[in-house]
């Protein structure tokens, strides 16, 4: 659980993805509260136990030119496990972010910023490249087109029906409660 968590806040910042044009993004779009409804995985944790994983809340906010505090709100089989992560800009090709580690890669592949977010991530664990696929949400429940785009995409990274999830709502664990 701990790795999806961790990788989650990553996954989160790349939403920053420079958008079209020469201005860059706009990084007050990205700034808010995210569930994250979908994920396929190749990560041995995950195929074990992703029926019974439920979404992840997370809540991003924007600390000056170049941080940005990542909050999360999962749960786990001992409760409710919130966890903040502040993670730093380092280079504005592809809006590249770091935290502690710094073995995670991530790339969103499509957003609206207003609805949703698909994001591919890498970490490499114990010699191995994990791969996740994480469709984020502005609400708990998403359209059947954007499931379709993120199935779409899931495809296209070589995840097999059985490694994509559709996750279960949870309003247990939310990221703004103490």
């Amino acid at each position: 659980m701990r790795t999806v968590v961790l990788s989650l806040g990553l996954a989160l910042l790349c939403l920053l993805r420079a958008e079209a044009g020469a201005a860059g993004p706009d990084r007050s779009k990205i700034a808010g509260k995210w569930y994250v409804v979908a994920l396929a995985s190749n990560s041995e944790f995950y195929l074990r136990e992703k029926d019974r994983l439920k979404m992840v809340m997370a809540s991003l906010s924007v600390l000056g030119q170049d941080k940005l505090k990542v909050s999360y709100a999962a749960v786990t089989p001992e409760g409710c496990r919130r966890r903040e992560t502040i993670f730093k800009k380092t280079s504005d090709e592809g809006e590249v972010y770091i935290s502690e580690g710094g073995d995670r890669m991530a790339q969103v592949l499509d957003t609206d910023y207003k609805s949703y977010a698909v994001i591919f991530t890498t970490r490499v664990k114990d010699g191995k490249t994990l791969r996740m696929l994480r469709l984020y949400s502005r609400r708990q429940e998403v359209s059947p087109a954007v499931m379709a785009l993120f199935r779409r995409f899931a495809k296209e990274q070589s995840f097999t029906d059985e490694m994509i999830k559709m996750l279960p709502s949870q309003d247990e664990c939310r990221v703004d409660e103490p």
